[in-house]
């Protein structure tokens, strides 16, 4: 199985405000030291302001590739440092932007964290960036990082090794489900579902919809 490393865990640092109903975003999201514990919602001391959107135990972390942040650091012409999109774990040598869904990540010793589904960008998240045009820019790419729910609580480490113990051989990416499902991959989701694989609320809501009426979520 494929093995990579925890480069940063990040957490939230301020609250920013916003101009939708909540009020406030946590996406301002800073490296911190030292080891930090993994619960069902998250990692303790982060906080998810808009729990509609951005949490729950199926988006209790966030996670990003470094590969997809150099991407990006050449693209903007300016450093992409760890939590700098929003995310709490900041991983290299995973390709978090084209997990299987229900794909699983043993961080350290005792974590054990389950790919979900992708991160759909939003205007907060331009807001924080400032950049124009940026959700769609960010989406096009297709470098999104994904969502993860967590299967065994611990403490992680910045340097800890991340290892995928489990890939579902149905083979469908959360990239694939933010582009829109073909046929055949709704299909071969819908079977693993129907044979018992958990899948997130936002997994089963893009099931319920024909193939063909397939979007971004």
């Amino acid at each position: 199985m494929t093995t990579g490393s925890l480069l940063a865990i990040c957490r939230v640092h301020a609250l920013r405000p916003t101009t939708d109903a909540v009020g406030v975003s946590a996406i301002d999201k800073r490296a911190v030291e030292g080891p930090v514990k993994v619960y069902a919602l998250g990692l303790t001391g982060d906080v998810q302001a808009d729990r509609r959107h951005h949490g729950g135990e199926s988006k209790a972390v966030y996670a990003y590739s470094q590969e997809d942040a150099d991407y990006w650091a050449a693209e903007l012409g300016e450093p992409v440092p760890a939590g700098r999109f929003g995310e709490n774990l900041r991983v290299a040598g995973i390709d978090a932007s084209r997990a299987v869904v229900g794909e699983q990540w043993r961080i350290g010793t005792d974590v054990v964290l389950e790919v979900t589904c992708p991160r759909t960008p939003c205007r907060n998240f331009a807001q924080y960036m400032g950049q124009p045009k940026w959700v769609a820019r960010f989406a096009a790419a297709g470098r999104l990082g994904t969502y993860l729910r967590v299967v065994s609580r611990g403490s992680i480490h910045a340097g800890d090794t991340v290892e995928i113990i489990c890939r579902p051989e149905h083979g469908v990416t959360v990239a694939d489900v933010f582009e829109g499902l073909s046929a055949e991959q709704h299909s071969r989701l819908s079977e693993a579902h129907s044979e018992g694989m958990y899948l997130s609320p936002e997994i089963r809501k893009v099931l319920r919809r024909q193939p063909a009426a397939q979007d971004a979520f």
